[in-house]
């Protein structure tokens, strides 16, 4: 009988060995195929991305531009003498180009959708405060007054859109 266990214990324990082996191979065998098939499949959800996600940026940069008080001032002229009246209408018209756009931050990272809102706010309150101004007290002395008051600074979209082409150009590395 302890012949017989010995002989049991001398075939069962080499398969036993090869059966673990076997196993452990088996099993890192199919976590590298996850791993891969997710690789993969993370690369051709990068791929069909990556358009959209350029499009917005695209989007982003040139909402930057328009709301650059320079372009935004020449682009849109005072319907009337009044400072509130075209204050609201420079305002109203970043707030309606903002919301214009507003789909396209799911494609863009939270930092860079940060920037450009703190870009815009600041755009906007450059506005309010030059019109809370006591010298300005027409809509074309508003207009003059942010236009000379920007001639020494550099405007507020500008680190916003700076933000963008650092970030587009880490997606091409």
């Amino acid at each position: 009988m302890g012949d017989q266990l010995i002989n049991l214990l001398l075939f069962a324990v080499p398969s036993l060995i090869v059966g673990a082996l076997a196993f452990m191979f088996f099993r890192e065998h199919v976590e590298n195929e996850n791993n891969r098939r997710n690789f993969l499949m993370l690369k051709d959800l990068k791929k069909e991305s990556l358009p959209q996600r350029f499009q917005a940026y695209e989007r982003f940069s040139l909402f930057l531009e328009r709301i650059s008080p320079n372009k935004l001032l020449t682009r849109i002229a005072p319907v009337s003498s009044n400072k509130q009246d075209y204050e609201n209408l420079l305002v109203n018209s970043i707030e309606q180009e903002f919301e214009h756009n507003l789909s396209q931050q799911i494609y863009i990272t939270d930092n860079c959708w940060s920037i450009i809102n703190a870009s815009k706010n600041a755009t906007v309150q450059l506005i309010r405060k030059a019109a809370l101004n006591d010298k300005v007290d027409s809509a074309d002395k508003l207009r003059e007054y942010i236009l000379t008051d920007m001639i020494d600074r550099t405007p507020p979209s500008s680190a916003a859109l700076s933000y963008i082409k650092q970030e587009v150009s880490e997606l091409w590395q």
